[in-house]
């Protein structure tokens, strides 16, 4: 019988236990939050950091206040070439990450399967659904910035030759009202993709790994289900929702007190170094805003792996909840989950051979 939402929590929680902490492996921990963060899997709430409290100065007047704090300007062209190369940086590194992503997505779907993370044997076998997910997630992402364009562009395009936007004054009533319009259709859309996302993490790759078949295939499987377990699947969707918020208030705040630890020393030799920067009579130019830029991302990879190493429970424990709650419903997946077997943590003593047959008494 299917498991519910409900009922799929007692095993996942069961099964997140037995693989972190029976025994407790400091190597998987570690291996682990590195492909979960590969395959985004954090859940760190934002790991309690508030952008809308910071407020920039009023007093500062651009180029006057570089010279104030010791920062020549700089020139013009060479603001428009850093920016022409950290677009195309950009691009590169997100369709680099795209393919990690898809690739890290079933070797974390192999680790919590088989309660046993070992990332270069399954990348290299993951290879050839790995390419297939990544496939479907750029053609997801086209759709989505089609979808925006299209659902920003054509209301502002109309906006427009209505002469709306060249008077708001006038048109005070039609721009809230199409605004508010537009709110909602841009949420119900935002949603959409969300749990497009989710059921294909969740419910597609499972076949995609063990099927060698593509994503939409995946959904053309799915989607029969869907429609004949509306209420399941919804009930699946609503009970990740709290469980996810619930992690990331919990996960949050642990985020932000191991985070204050470890930013105090580093803002501290961050300090140092601006300040020895400037004595030794530095300047802002290309190679100092490069090395700015790469020490800043080696810190931010820092940053993103302590939280994800403080994630590893909930990324395996909400993994498992998708397995065992599709795994009722899938019965490829059912028969994996019954017949694998789980890692051999330390080889075994030697068994005593058996004690020999005492030799028979003589007769008479």
């Amino acid at each position: 019988m299917p498991l519910s939402a409900v009922d799929a929590i007692s095993p996942a929680f069961q099964h997140a236990r037995q693989q972190l902490l029976q025994p407790f492996r400091a190597n998987q921990w570690a291996k682990l939050a590195l492909v979960g963060l590969l395959a985004g899997e954090m859940s760190s709430g934002g790991g309690g950091c508030n952008t809308g409290s910071f407020r920039m100065p009023t007093h500062t007047q651009g180029p006057q206040r570089l010279m104030e704090l010791g920062l020549p300007a700089i020139n013009p062209a060479l603001y428009a070439s850093l920016i022409a190369v950290l677009i195309v940086a950009g691009l590169v590194l997100l369709i680099l990450f795209l393919y990690v992503n898809s690739v890290m997505r079933f070797v974390l779907f192999d680790s919590v399967i088989a309660k046993d993370c070992r990332i270069r044997e399954r990348w290299s076998r993951r290879q050839g659904p790995g390419r297939r997910y990544f496939l479907w997630q750029i053609l997801l992402l086209l759709v989505a910035a089609a979808g925006l364009t299209i659902l920003i562009g054509i209301p502002a395009a109309f906006a427009f030759l209505a002469g709306w936007l060249r008077d708001p004054k006038q048109h005070l009533v039609p721009l809230i009202l199409g605004g508010m319009a537009l709110f909602f259709v841009l949420m119900a859309f935002v949603v959409t993709q969300l749990v497009v996302h989710v059921m294909t993490k969740d419910f597609v790759v499972p076949q995609m790994a063990l099927e060698e078949i593509g994503a939409i295939e995946g959904w053309r499987r799915l989607w029969p289900q869907l429609k004949q377990e509306r209420g399941s699947y919804a009930g699946y969707v609503g009970m990740k929702l709290v469980m996810a918020l619930g992690a990331a208030v919990v996960l949050g705040i642990i985020s932000a007190i191991v985070l204050l630890l470890f930013l105090i020393p580093i803002g501290g030799l961050g300090a140092i170094a601006v300040i020895a920067g400037k004595m030794a009579g530095l300047s802002w130019n290309a190679y100092t805003i490069t090395l700015a830029v790469v020490t800043g991302c080696i810190a931010l990879a820092f940053i993103l792996y302590v939280i994800s190493l403080i994630s590893v429970p909930a990324a395996v424990f909400f993994h498992a909840y998708s397995i065992y709650f599709y795994a009722s419903r899938y019965p490829a997946l059912n028969a994996l989950l019954r017949t694998v077997v789980p890692p051999v943590t330390s080889p075994s003593p030697p068994q005593a051979p058996p004690p020999l047959p005492s030799a028979p008494e003589p007769i008479g």
